[in-house]
């Protein structure tokens, strides 16, 4: 049997291991066309980083934003965001397919997505305090009988670490940020311990609409003691609430599947507007993936996706409780073993903060 001190060095080694395993939106994809998003892990090291879709943002350790953050202008679109210097044209009604270049099978919780209107500014100009978030899709908690559950993020590794999301129909022509987040609850039984990931994207809706939701600020959206920040996903039965502002009318719930990359698309900059793309192609499930994301599953790894152009999703409902047989696999290796946390980036007392309260609940697990 492992020493006390064997199980403490391997908490703390696997805490450090899972920051290298948190991701970023790699590229989204729209109506076959791919466009890059901002990569923090190689654009800050490069004199002349390309123009992107995707906001900036200082997390390049793909690190997170912590609860105590929420009032500040990190969790509007990740840390020291600021705008992006493109956009790509989407139509109302439209899917935009979101790939992240990993998620790791551990940080269990759910998959959000808002936008806000840049009213008569540019969203490249755009002042992020004054954006005011309406939230269009989430998926939450599909299975909670037993613990850790099945979530949103369960289904977005088994379809290839992507997500898809319509633009409402009823959404007025303008410009927009899609604003996409991923938030880990896999320590959010502890106070300031859930994680959120937003990543921010620059859109120009186009079409015949006429709604125009109201929103709230960034800083407004959650606060630490939501009861869909603080909890514990690891006693069953879980229940669960998405945290921020209930959906809007007109938000569409939609199928995970895939969106084959035809195109690659350079972000358009000022009023530009593209022209119209070739409709996307899309794949149901795929037992292929399913195999290859319940391997990983069993592995105790994260799925990382090799290639953009070579997408293969699951189908997946996202209001069907069972959810894929792909997605359940992810929650197996997680169970055995709950993950002692990351490193936002933010602070280095974060992981010893994890490792800290992992010891001690090992500790009274063998003195029972």
């Amino acid at each position: 049997m492992p020493s006390f001190a064997s199980k403490t060095l391997l908490s703390t080694l696997a805490g450090a291991a899972s920051v290298a395993a948190h991701g970023h939106v790699s590229n989204i994809v729209i109506n076959g066309v791919s466009y890059q998003g901002y990569d923090p892990t190689s654009f800050p090291y490069m004199q002349n980083p390309p123009i992107v879709v995707g906001w900036t943002a200082a997390d390049t350790d793909n690190g997170f934003v912590a609860p105590d953050a929420f009032a500040s202008g990190d969790i509007i679109c990740h840390k020291n965001a600021t705008n992006a210097k493109g956009h790509a044209v989407v139509a109302a009604g439209d899917k935009i397919f979101i790939q992240w270049n990993t998620w790791p099978e551990s940080h269990h919780g759910p998959v959000i997505d808002y936008l806000a209107s840049c009213g008569s500014a540019s969203c490249e100009t755009v002042d992020k305090t004054k954006l005011e978030f309406f939230k269009i899709d989430e998926v939450g908690l599909v299975d909670g009988s037993s613990a850790p559950g099945v979530w949103g993020s369960d289904q977005l590794i088994a379809n290839n670490n992507s997500w898809l999301v319509e633009i409402p129909p009823t959404i007025a022509p303008g410009n927009y940020v899609l604003r996409h987040e991923i938030i880990a609850l896999h320590s959010a039984e502890n106070a300031d311990g859930a994680q959120n990931y937003p990543q921010c994207f620059n859109l120009q809706i186009t079409g015949t609409g006429t709604a125009t939701p109201s929103g709230v600020p960034g800083t407004s959206l959650y606060t630490p003691t939501d009861p869909g920040i603080l909890v514990n996903i690891y006693s069953a039965p879980i229940t669960y609430t998405v945290p921020g502002p209930a959906l809007i009318s007109g938000a569409v719930s939609i199928a995970q599947s895939s969106s084959a990359i035809t195109a690659s698309g350079t972000a358009l900059t000022g009023s530009a507007t593209a022209p119209a793309a070739a409709a996307a192609t899309t794949t149901s499930t795929t037992n292929a993936a399913a195999a290859a994301t319940s391997a990983a599953a069993a592995a105790g790894t994260s799925t990382t996706t090799t290639s953009a152009a070579a997408v293969v999703q699951t189908s997946s409902s996202s209001s069907s409780a069972p959810s894929s047989a792909a997605a359940a696999a992810t929650t197996t290796a997680a169970a055995s073993a709950r993950p002692t946390g990351c490193s936002s980036g933010r602070s280095r007392k974060q992981p010893r903060r994890h490792a800290r309260d992992m010891v001690v609940a090992r500790g009274a697990e063998e003195a029972n």
